[in-house]
């Protein structure tokens, strides 16, 4: 066994064993978290981990396709109510980034190119890609980011249901789509992202998986969501596939910036929180659906615990497509302060 294939047997066992055990726990999101917890505690013992890229893409597009699956005619009825949420959710960014720039730059001494680019609460790709390109540090950059995922996909599922969150499985009560249908969908999601990924846009397998399916269904070509066991097989993949950007980070890095990374993740967390109690008032749509919405985290992760969650899978796929966009537009702007 080659030692490639030894590492993705040893992530994709762990990932799997920790998924199936969360979930039977009933822990929120318990494929995600266990997942995530279970290749990080392996990853920590010095043994190898790592996926192939495609059972990546394959998660991220399964995930792309149950979000899209909610996107019918009947999202035009609520577009009015959805656009006040939109609007809200560009100014939770706004101020995310600001504030997460001024704990990074004031308290921890970070120049203001790297604070801006490690505050961005999603497109973390997107983040190191410009920090490569010479704008920050791009060792924090990364090392912040990461933080901030591995934090959130922990703690943000136990912390919705803490606030009234619903723990009804992703698609309950929904029937699931053919395999054959399933298989085309994801064969085209792949294709789309694939490309996408070539002409630099983040989260792209997730994207186009969404952009397909929720054609589909808006023209009637398709029904149901993907398969409850391709769900969980995608929650452990996404979880794993966190997991071993973690196993990247030093003791060193660890050290330099663990207080860092706590502080812009705290302050992240709060502020869209805040942001997420405005919004009912506005919109009269429930308050965790809103935050899992805005939460600061990964768009894949955040698109995935949503699902998991049972949260109105056109609302919250509608939202981090936005957010996808609305950073991309945000981020090279505020660098130039």
């Amino acid at each position: 066994m080659t030692r490639d294939m030894k590492a993705y047997a040893v992530t994709i066992v762990a990932g799997l064993a920790g998924a199936a055990l969360a979930t039977l726990a009933g822990i929120p999101a318990g494929a995600l978290i266990g997942s995530t917890v279970a290749v990080v505690a392996v990853a920590a013992t010095g043994l190898r981990v790592g996926l192939p890229t495609v059972m990546r893409d394959l998660a991220f597009a399964t995930i792309g396709v149950s979000l899209g699956s909610g996107i019918d005619e009947r999202v035009f009825d609520h577009l009015e109510i959805w656009a006040v949420s939109l609007a809200i959710l560009v100014a939770s960014l706004t101020a995310t980034i600001w504030m997460g720039r001024l704990v990074l730059t004031r308290g921890f001494g970070l120049d203001a190119k790297t604070a801006t680019l490690a505050s961005s609460p999603g497109t973390m790709s997107n983040a190191i890609a410009i920090a490569v390109d010479g704008h920050g540090d791009p060792t924090a950059v990364m090392f912040l980011q990461l933080m901030r995922l591995l934090i959130l996909v922990v703690s943000v599922p136990p912390l919705a249901l803490a606030l009234g969150g619903s723990t009804v499985a992703a698609g309950g009560g929904v029937e699931a789509m053919s395999a054959a249908v399933c298989a085309v969908l994801l064969a085209l999601s792949l294709g789309l992202g694939r490309l996408g990924t070539a002409a630099g846009v983040p989260a792209a397998t997730l994207l186009a998986g969404m952009v397909v399916s929720a054609a589909g269904h808006a023209t009637g070509l398709v029904h149901g969501i993907a398969p409850s066991w391709g769900l969980f097989a995608a929650f452990a993949t996404t979880g794993a596939v966190l997991s071993t950007r973690m196993s990247r980070v030093t003791a060193s890095q660890l050290k330099h910036h663990l207080l860092a990374g706590c502080a812009v993740v705290a302050s992240a967390i709060v502020l869209s929180l805040g942001f997420a109690l405005i919004a009912p008032l506005a919109t009269g749509l429930p308050f965790t659906q809103i935050w899992i919405a805005y939460a600061p985290g990964g768009v894949e992760a955040m698109a995935a615990i949503g699902l998991s969650l049972g949260y109105d899978p056109a609302y919250v796929a509608v939202h981090h497509f936005a957010r996808i966009l609305i950073l991309i537009l945000i981020v090279p702007i505020v660098l130039r302060f």
